[in-house]
């Protein structure tokens, strides 16, 4: 078995996820904040959450903190979130409960409620990009 070099391992990027699962936000109103912090460094994404007027807001600071604290858990040398680049933002969704009102003569009206699957990828190189390279008919790459 070859030896790996130790420079290739010190050298690869750090990336480190937090995923928070159905969480009680509609998609379409948690992707508006997950756009905000999309590309910012995770210290002024914090600070845009932090003040942020929506509710999804709070929930999306505490799982950019979940992923700041697994990227210092990878490599202790991460001193603080100013180091470290939100590389990806990811609001998937997630289950949609049905529920039922009563309306007008004996009809029943939808009501849907919506959750969201929201995941966040810190990385301390900013140009990392976690999507792999997808191969076309020629091979070449996209």
């Amino acid at each position: 078995m070859p030896k790996t070099d130790d420079l290739t391992i010190s050298t690869a990027p750090l990336v480190a996820r937090a995923i928070l699962r159905d969480i009680r936000h509609t998609p379409q109103k948690a992707r508006r904040i997950v756009d905000l912090i999309r590309g910012q460094r995770a210290d002024q994404a914090l600070s845009i959450l932090k003040f942020a007027p929506q509710s999804a807001g709070a929930d999306v600071y505490t799982l950019l903190n979940s992923a700041v604290a697994n990227a210092k858990a990878k490599n202790p040398a991460i001193r603080d979130a100013s180091e470290l680049w939100v590389v990806e933002a990811l609001v998937d969704e997630g289950r949609t409960m049905k529920r039922f009102r009563p309306r007008a003569q004996g009809r029943g009206f939808r009501i849907l409620k919506r959750s969201s699957h929201i995941s966040v990828a810190v990385s301390d190189s900013k140009g990392f990009n976690t999507k792999v390279a997808v191969k076309t008919k020629k091979g070449a790459t996209k």
